[in-house]
């Protein structure tokens, strides 16, 4: 099993922090200077990650969907993401675990023919955003999603490659038997995983080695 993280890792939405998902969506939805301001006073509290996905969510409410979806697809991909997922594409299954949008993974996972995709909700009722919102995955807490995605699979966490950028990434790295870094953002991510690299096309290589075991 390949699972690749969504934000910087396979998209990458320039002008906003972390090239999110979150920050994009907000930005198309014109409220981007009150997300940021949330962010800025959540990211250090790593037990009110719920809260900050509400209140987040909350920016959007009456908003249609269609003004967002229209300025954020199709999302910019990452260098390499094509060849990498047509090389990747039944060999393995292929997942995104993230603690993005579901809006957006689950248009990367129809687009590229991923098998799976969990994320973060966000609700739309009428074509409108409802401002509610659905904790899937907690922004430190994907170790934890990882492990259940793998016992329902029936796969064992070290015949698991994950792909990541961001220090949240950390806790799946250290589970799964292959782990590689793509535009790392973090000096902790770049030093402990397997592999440091900024063009996802090295991926279905590196995956290659490491299953011969060189």
């Amino acid at each position: 099993m390949v699972v690749f993280d969504l934000d910087g890792t396979l998209v990458r939405y320039h002008g906003v922090e972390f090239e999110s998902s979150w920050g994009a969506i907000a930005a198309a939805a014109g409220v981007k200077e009150e997300s940021e301001r949330l962010l800025a006073e959540y990211l250090p509290r790593r037990d009110a990650y719920r809260e900050w996905v509400a209140k987040d969510a909350a920016l959007l409410a009456g908003i249609p969907a269609k003004r967002v979806t229209e300025r954020i697809f199709p999302p910019p991909y990452a260098r390499g993401v094509r060849e990498a997922v047509e090389r990747l594409r039944g060999r393995y299954l292929l997942g995104i675990l993230s603690s993005g949008v579901a809006l957006v993974a689950d248009y990367v996972k129809e687009d590229l023919g991923f098998d799976f995709a969990f994320a973060n909700r966000i609700l739309v009722e009428d074509g409108r955003f409802t401002g509610e919102s659905e904790l899937v995955v907690d922004l430190w807490g994907k170790d934890k999603v990882l492990r259940r995605i793998a016992s329902e699979y029936g796969i064992a966490l070290e015949e698991i490659c994950f792909v990541g950028d961001h220090m949240n990434d950390i806790p799946v790295m250290r589970i799964v038997g292959l782990s590689i870094a793509v535009n790392s953002k973090d000096e902790d991510l770049s030093r402990i995983a397997d592999h440091v690299i900024d063009d996802l096309s090295l991926v279905p290589d590196i995956i290659a080695k490491f299953e011969r075991g060189d």
